[in-house]
């Protein structure tokens, strides 16, 4: 691939160093968590009792969490504390994600990046924070009464620890619904009135993904999906909000670009016969993508290289009447002289009339009448 079709001062980078770039990006995602790791590892215990107190309030007097795993009182406070730093870490790692990523995206492209990292690390903290002190409290103050009687709960701390991580993960990934659909809206992808048509299947999946992410009982469900409806409404909102922003900005730019010329045209009317021709006027719901149009600098650099295309196109035009020419003229030569000749004879031959006989074959009158006087 040419230099031409990249971003401008970009220039295409080899295989080795897209590995290169990758390498270096994985290995600041994997220090950044053993560092975080180290932090927190002296503090496991404390901080596992933080996460369980959740269900810790809702177990009967005098029981507790229990450990069935012969290392399950190590390696449980291990894994809190190795899942903990990968969830703290997750700003960074999609930092490091952006910057691999960068070198292939053009300049209105980077400019999203910004604020879609921002909201997304904030959205997806916000699901595990909803989880935490909205979920936990009423999914297992609900589980807690349910038990039959007789039957005292207590908890293993290492599967206790495995359905938190999966309620953190599932929340905050749950949350990361408007991140999606404003990106459909702003990309052309779908338009904000499609996905409004598409509300009730929105709501519909949305309970789906509740029963399969969350405990098999009604409330972790619909606390999962009433929440995915109302972050999907608020993504078709402000995708909308901004769509509406971006137009009536580039409405504006064209009113004054179009001012802009109409000055130019009072100050110099000389300059109507060197002035191109405006494209004509278009209908408001066609529109264009000008997403590449950063490419080249000006329309100077259009008119430039369309003018290199068609000369390119006349010297190869030129080019195959010559040869086709050159071939003519090498036939003509080739072509025997004796051809020419017996072609002319035989066009000779059919223009002589062959009914009559000629003289010589006639007999005369004077020798038939000497053959009878000797008679």
């Amino acid at each position: 691939m040419s230099d031409s079709a990249l971003p401008p001062n970009d220039k295409e980078m080899t295989l080795v160093q897209h590995l290169l770039e990758l390498r270096n990006s994985v290995t600041k995602g994997i220090l950044a968590i053993l560092v975080l790791f180290v932090i927190l590892f002296p503090f496991a215990n404390d901080l596992y009792i933080y996460i369980s107190e959740p269900l810790s309030r809702f177990l009967p007097e005098g029981t507790s969490m229990i450990a069935t795993g012969v290392a399950s009182p190590f390696l449980t406070p291990f894994k809190l504390s190795l899942v903990l730093a990968i969830y703290l870490a997750m700003p960074f790692l999609l930092y490091q994600l952006w910057t691999f990523i960068a070198p292939a995206l053009y300049k209105h492209e980077r400019q999203l990046v910004g604020p879609l990292l921002f909201f997304s690390s904030f959205l997806f903290y916000a699901g595990g924070a909803f989880a935490y002190y909205v979920v936990f409290p009423l999914v297992f103050g609900f589980l807690s009464t349910a038990a039959p009687e007789g039957v005292t709960v207590a908890t293993d701390i290492a599967l206790y620890l495995d359905f938190v991580i999966k309620m953190f993960f599932a929340f905050g990934l749950a949350f990361e619904v408007p991140i999606v659909v404003v990106l459909l809206i702003l990309t052309g992808m779908v338009s904000p009135q499609k996905l409004s048509h598409a509300r009730p299947y929105v709501v519909v999946g949305a309970f789906i993904i509740g029963m399969l992410l969350t405990p098999p009982d009604i409330v972790s469900q619909t606390l999962l999906a009433i929440p995915m409806w109302l972050l999907y409404e608020a993504g078709i909102i402000v995708g909308r909000t901004v769509l509406k922003a971006r137009k009536s900005k580039d409405d504006g730019a064209d009113d004054a670009d179009e001012e802009y010329d109409n000055n130019d045209d009072s100050k110099t009317p000389s300059s109507h016969a060197t002035k191109r021709q405006a494209p004509p006027e278009t209908d408001d719901d066609e529109e264009y993508d000008t997403r590449y149009a950063d490419q080249l600098e000006d329309d100077e650099d259009w008119d430039r290289t369309f003018d290199e295309i068609d000369s390119e196109f006349a010297i190869l035009e030129r080019e195959h009447q010559k040869r086709k020419a050159e071939e003519e003229a090498r036939k003509n030569a080739d072509k025997p002289a004796g051809e020419d000749a017996n072609d002319t004879d035989k066009t000779d031959e059919k223009d002589t009339p062959t009914d009559q006989p000629s003289d010589s074959t006639k007999p005369s009158d004077d020798s038939s009448r000497t053959d009878k006087s000797d008679k």
